[in-house]
């Protein structure tokens, strides 16, 4: 079951709606067969053990809005041959495949959910369910407790609150900023540090049970 964010217009007004706590739940202990399988396959990721992770993963996994997807899709994703970027990317071939294996390896270290299918979904807050008047692009989940909403992009400006487990809006997120500038639900404005936000769009994973009974890395993606 998905979780309505209730929001209207927000990005033009003041406070408009009710602000909403989503603190995480890990259903996964409703399977045991699934917690090994999650525990395995996160053990292999942080081997970096290619082959392993592979093999865990659907036959059709859907890895890209515009790709085919597949195993070797996946195993391509995480070896990262230089040759196969475009010549400006090509240096830096070592640290987006390093990013790729930490997307991975954060994404699974997630609490997650069983959908309405039956299939187990990280990280839990993609079960929100935003309004359609809002970006998505423009949405984040903060994932601490009590993280600081402070008056100002400094560790020592004052605290304006202590925000849980709620949506923020960026307008323009500052890449390798250590403070973003939030807008919450209730039109509370402030920052939030960049370590406890995590885009809406960002990435997320599902494991599929097969019809062998065996769970299976099925989706890795980002994006709306």
């Amino acid at each position: 079951m998905r979780y309505a964010l209730l929001l209207v217009a927000l990005l033009s007004g003041p406070a408009q709606a009710d602000r909403q706590s989503f603190p995480p739940v890990d259903q996964a202990t409703q399977d045991p067969s699934l917690v090994a399988f999650r525990d395995a396959l996160l053990a292999n990721v942080a081997a970096r053990d290619t082959d392993a992770v592979v093999a865990a993963a659907c036959p059709d996994i859907y890895l890209s809005h515009g790709g085919d997807g597949g195993p070797e899709e996946l195993r391509a994703n995480l070896t990262l041959d230089p040759e196969t970027l475009s010549e400006e990317y090509r240096e830096n071939a070592d640290t987006l495949r390093d990013a790729y294996w930490t997307d991975l390896e954060n994404t699974l270290s997630q609490p997650g959910y069983f959908d309405d299918e039956g299939e187990f979904w990280m990280p839990h807050q993609w079960q929100i369910t935003l309004p359609a008047s809002l970006d998505p692009f423009m949405a984040y989940f903060v994932t601490g407790s009590n993280v600081a909403l402070r008056q100002s992009a400094d560790r020592d400006a004052p605290t304006l609150g202590l925000i849980s487990h709620e949506i923020a809006i960026i307008r323009d997120y500052q890449e390798d900023a250590e403070y973003q500038r939030v807008l919450l639900t209730d039109g509370t404005q402030g920052y939030i540090h960049s370590d406890y936000l995590w885009s809406m769009v960002g990435y997320r994973v599902a494991f599929v049970k097969s019809d062998a009974g065996d769970w299976q890395l099925c989706t890795f993606v980002s994006g709306d």
